[in-house]
């Protein structure tokens, strides 16, 4: 079952079967959830008076629309804590793993390293000063650029779970798989193409690793081979690989791309990693 929140209707079940003396696991087996959630549940919201479904569904609607980063602000003990420790040049994921040690029974003594940043960083909008304690010592966050972050969005690609089984096989001459491998300084990066079946590798150095560049490279390589050797090419979801349809025109060969986050399926060649020391020297 996947992650939703009681319901009233649960909540009226839950108070039904405490007031008949029913154990949590029962309760959980009648309304189908985990017996853990009823435990919370009934640990969290019971008071002197007991369980009151209507009462509990109006407290949990409210507080669902409080932030939890704000919640934590009514722990003083907590905020103490995570600015002491700030102060002494700790790292959120520092202060949030510690705390668990040194309270390992407290709850109310638990915050993720997010909330301790969006603290420092909304502070420091209101002449805060913690964030000179944080290793870069900016007052605002930098921008996430995630790995694959709009890739696989390439009008017209087709996916490497769809290339003819002949490919699959390396039954057959023409069918290679091309990459960018990167220099560790600078923007230069070596264009690897290899064959399938027979591992003849193409290379070419680029000056820099954008999509005009992996096409002006790799395009004239295949041009030059016969028309029957240029079946199929295999790449990943880097950027570079955006103009493939402009590869498709210019050469004829048909491309396949591999699934997200999974490069390996295309392969580098040891062959290539071992040329690229003296190539980036020259």
């Amino acid at each position: 079952m996947s992650h939703t929140h009681l319901t009233l209707e649960e909540r009226v079940a839950i108070e039904l079967f405490v007031h008949m003396g029913r154990t949590c696991r029962e309760i959980a087996t009648q309304i189908g959830r985990n017996h853990t959630t009823i435990l919370r549940e009934l640990h969290r919201n019971s008071s002197k008076s007991g369980y009151r479904a209507q009462t509990v569904d109006r407290r949990a609607r409210k507080r669902r629309k409080i932030p939890r980063h704000y919640r934590c602000l009514n722990r003083p003990e907590l905020i103490t804590y995570v600015d002491e420790k700030l102060r002494r040049d700790w790292s959120p994921e520092q202060i949030s793993g510690r705390m668990r040690l040194e309270y390992p029974k407290d709850t109310n003594m638990r915050i993720s390293t997010e909330t301790i940043y969006r603290w420092i960083y909304v502070a420091a909008q209101f002449g805060g000063t913690s964030f000179r304690h944080l290793r870069r010592g900016h007052r605002r966050r930098r921008r996430q650029i995630r790995y694959g972050r709009g890739r696989c969005r390439f009008p017209g690609r087709i996916d490497i779970a769809h290339p003819p089984q002949i490919v699959a096989d390396r039954a057959r001459f023409g069918d290679w798989e091309a990459d960018l491998v990167c220099a560790s300084q600078g923007k230069a990066a070596l264009l690897t193409c290899n064959e399938r079946k027979s591992r003849f590798l193409l290379l070419g150095k680029v000056e820099d690793k954008t999509a005009a560049s992996f096409n002006d490279a790799l395009i004239p390589r295949l041009r030059a081979l016969p028309a029957e050797l240029r079946q199929s090419l295999t790449l990943d979801n880097g950027s570079e690989m955006a103009r493939f349809t402009g590869l498709e025109a210019s050469t004829g060969i048909s491309t396949y791309f591999c699934r997200p986050y999974s490069p390996w399926q295309r392969g580098p060649t040891r062959t290539a990693m071992a040329c690229c020391d003296s190539i980036f020297q020259e």
